[in-house]
């Protein structure tokens, strides 16, 4: 047995040691694991490994443009920085659970009201989630950017921002084919491509100044994977005002 310390050892095991997993379990729980996390949980190397964070085909996720049925919920994931604010639109399918992410925003260097009126153009009535952090500030600043955009008219409120835990999530949609992009998302996309570990098993965060993009639309997307898909809700219906009855007159 390997020592770390006088005191401490290490013991790798892999499931081929585990006698009560069956094949059948060992296939159940393969597919449910990412692929950066595989040897480790399989063959007990303690490594996150390298490579696409999201090694999935885009032929399999991304899907023509279409009108959005009004019976679908709806909701955003907001991603705030200087140098880059973004927001990613979701609508869920119901009958399936499957969601589509349909419109995206991607502008930097703007005060908060440019983004709050075009989040607002999307839809006022649609609620969304905000990294409480709100990038490159701190938690006590992210409150009251979080304000600064409520007093400016957005629905929001601080979305959870646990990173590996939404990134297993966001993969697990993905494989299951329950998370679609429309094809018109272009900056999505292409994050989505550069998205990725390196050789320490960290996210890759490229130089700004650098051709190759950031992360922030991968982030807003785990903002509503995590914490949207709760709020997400319908187009209210207005109702027409209602008219008084009308009584017969006495003199009639």
């Amino acid at each position: 047995m390997p020592a770390v310390s006088e005191s401490k050892y290490v013991v790798q095991c892999s499931w081929e040691e585990v006698p009560h997993l069956t094949e059948q379990a060992r296939a159940q729980l393969l597919a449910s694991i990412p692929p950066y996390q595989r040897d480790a949980r399989t063959r007990g190397i303690p490594s996150l490994g390298s490579g696409a964070i999201y090694p999935v085909p885009e032929s399999e996720i991304v899907v023509p443009d279409q009108e959005i049925p009004t019976h679908w919920p709806r909701a955003y994931g907001l991603d705030i920085g200087w140098n880059r604010t973004a927001a990613v639109w979701g609508a869920q399918d119901r009958e399936t659970g499957t969601i589509y992410l349909y419109s995206e925003y991607y502008r930097g260097e703007a005060e908060p009201v440019i983004h709050a009126a075009a989040v607002q153009s999307r839809g006022e009535w649609i609620p969304g989630v905000i990294d409480p952090a709100a990038r490159g500030r701190g938690q006590r600043d992210g409150q009251q950017l979080l304000q600064d955009y409520r007093n400016l008219g957005l629905n929001i409120i601080p979305a959870t921002n646990a990173l590996e835990a939404g990134i297993l999530e966001v993969w697990q949609l993905l494989s299951l084919g329950k998370l679609k992009v429309f094809r018109s998302l272009s900056n999505w996309l292409r994050e989505f491509r550069y998205y990725r570990r390196n050789e320490k098993g960290k996210i890759h965060q490229p130089d700004a100044r650098s051709n190759q993009p950031q992360d922030h639309l991968m982030d807003a997307t785990r903002y509503l994977i995590l914490s949207g898909r709760q709020r997400m809700q319908i187009k209210p219906v207005k109702l027409p005002p209602s008219r008084p009855l009308s009584r017969p007159s006495p003199w009639s």
